[in-house]
């Protein structure tokens, strides 16, 4: 049986004997990489807990907290959990390496030193693994590998067999061959697709901050703590959107947390935003002997379940989208195919077959879906009746339906 077969689900709760929850572990570079300083007390100031970045240009791996993320690891796999590790910080080790104090900004040095980092990181990392007899292996993968559904289900399998083998899978991206043009942009994206794609019950992302904030509170001190999220669409936020982490070595932010936690709560994953220096409150809040941890983000009351809808969700990348109607919206949430009649407006250019953002009519995305239609043939029916639309395009025209309900999904 393949691992795609094995998570074709109706429900979570519906997974077959020997299959573990899984927990997804996403460690920030701003989490790992320490700030070097004069001042070592600076670390204990409770200004810098709260994600006060501090002055240097020349990081260095924190290896006490390497170790806490391992050890902390660890425990979960002994207490019966599979456990995957998403990493962040090649960039960063190798420009220590190499004695570069400021994080480059062309692609091909960063590669470069993505190449020189990731073998000094991993090294690391299993040194740590090794004290405890676990084996760990690297998993590398590009944006483009979620595209195709062959390459989605092989990440699957492979995931899958790692497990099996108790061995502990690291993960990070591609990036000594990947584009710009077909890259996560950031772990945090990445950890959240892994979620799905193993129906993790949780993904943690450890921060340089304790929890989500209304505003930054590196500059805002009015800003107030927030336990949980119920609804991501609720949340009245302050959120910087330059996506720039807490250090100079990160590429992440608190906005790609935010948009990793809608999707990952959409296949289910229950995702908590965590300080990166505590990893060891994981064990604790998993095991239910802690509840109060960070901001925790609820997973949906209905995750996606199927093979296809959670390769549709996770695994393309929209180059477009469609701005619907309230109707459309009752429509589609009633698990209706959605009908050009219903579409309001559309936004940049896509083809027929390609993934698409659905968006409400006050412009927040409600899912995701295959189209029909490309973009310019969309633009002519649009709000038409489907009886209009081979008068409209001629023989140009296809499906009634602009998307099939079977190729849309909800967040």
């Amino acid at each position: 049986m393949s691992y795609l077969d094995l998570v074709s689900l109706e429900k979570l709760e519906m997974a077959p004997a020997g299959f573990k929850p899984t927990v997804i572990v996403k460690v920030g570079t701003s989490s790992i990489m320490r700030e070097r300083q004069d001042n070592p007390q600076a670390w204990n100031d409770p200004a810098t807990a709260a994600g006060e970045g501090l002055n240097s240009s020349q990081g260095e791996l924190a290896l006490s907290t390497l170790a806490l993320i391992v050890d902390t690891l660890i425990a979960l796999k002994r207490a019966g959990f599979w456990v995957v590790l998403v990493t962040s910080g090649a960039v960063g080790v190798g420009c220590r390496r190499l004695g570069i104090k400021t994080r480059p900004s062309r692609i091909a040095e960063k590669q470069a030193l993505a190449a020189v980092g990731m073998g000094r990181l991993m090294h690391h990392y299993e040194e740590l693994f090794a004290i405890a007899n676990e084996s760990t292996a690297l998993v590398l993968v590009s944006r483009s590998d979620f595209g195709k559904k062959s390459k989605f289900i092989n990440i699957q399998n492979t995931l899958h067999e790692l497990f099996k083998l108790g061995v502990i899978p690291i993960i990070n991206e591609n990036d000594t061959v990947t584009s710009n043009d077909f890259k996560f942009g950031d772990n945090d994206r990445l950890s959240a697709l892994v979620a799905g794609m193993v129906f993790a019950r949780y993904l943690f992302l450890l921060t340089d901050v304790d929890r989500l904030y209304t505003a930054d509170p590196r500059n805002n001190p009015s800003a107030k703590p927030i336990e949980t999220v119920v609804d991501l669409e609720e949340l009245d936020l302050n959120v910087n959107s330059s996506g720039k982490g807490g250090t100079q070595w990160g590429t992440g932010g608190m906005e790609t947390k935010l948009a990793a936690a809608k999707l990952a709560t959409a296949g289910g994953s229950k995702v908590v935003i965590i300080h990166g220096r505590k990893p060891e409150r994981i064990l604790d809040f998993v095991l239910e002997r802690e509840n109060k941890i960070g901001t925790v983000f609820l997973g949906s009351r209905t995750p996606v379940s199927s093979a296809r809808k959670l390769w549709i969700l996770h695994g393309l990348v929209p180059s477009g989208g469609i701005e619907i109607d309230a109707g459309a919206v009752r429509a589609v949430i009633n698990k209706k195919s959605l009908f050009a009649v219903g579409v309001r407006k559309i936004t940049g250019t896509f083809f027929q077959d390609g993934a698409i953002r659905i968006f409400n009519k006050d412009g927040s995305e409600i899912g995701r879906a295959i189209t029909n239609y490309d973009s310019s043939d969309l633009v002519k029916i649009l709000g038409s009746k489907s009886n209009k639309i081979e008068e409209i395009l001629g023989e140009r025209a296809g499906p009634e339906e602009v998307v099939h309900r079977d190729n849309l999904v909800l967040f």
